[in-house]
């Protein structure tokens, strides 16, 4: 059974797919439980996985490790999968209010 479903990945040429599915499912065993406390994988598309972190700390963090990362994902998911590690901090805050607004020179203008 193993066997057959290996040859129908290859054949719907699925198997970045169900490689890059099982780097997200398992992220934590792969970097670890500290790490994945404070880091998730957000999407993955075209070889290209995507991480966001709680904090800025953890992103830079993330940054500097991403060798180390690489090479753990290769060693887990197979080479060629995933090509680029994108690390992105947590989302800022959004000042716009309200339907209807009008572009002014930014969030803290203070004068007129």
């Amino acid at each position: 059974l193993g066997d057959q479903l290996d040859r129908l990945l290859l054949d719907r040429g699925w198997n970045a797919d169900v490689a890059a599915g099982s780097v997200m499912g398992r992220w934590p065993s792969i970097v670890g439980a500290d790490v994945a406390a404070h880091c998730a994988p957000v999407t993955f598309e075209d070889g290209i996985l995507t991480v966001r972190c709680d904090s800025t700390a953890w992103a830079t963090n993330l940054r500097l490790m991403s060798a180390t990362l690489m090479g753990r994902i290769e060693q887990e998911a197979g080479e060629g999968v995933v090509t680029e590690l994108r690390v992105h901090g947590p989302s800022a805050p959004s000042w716009k209010r309200g339907p209807r607004r009008t572009p002014g020179p930014g969030p803290r203008d203070t004068y007129g």
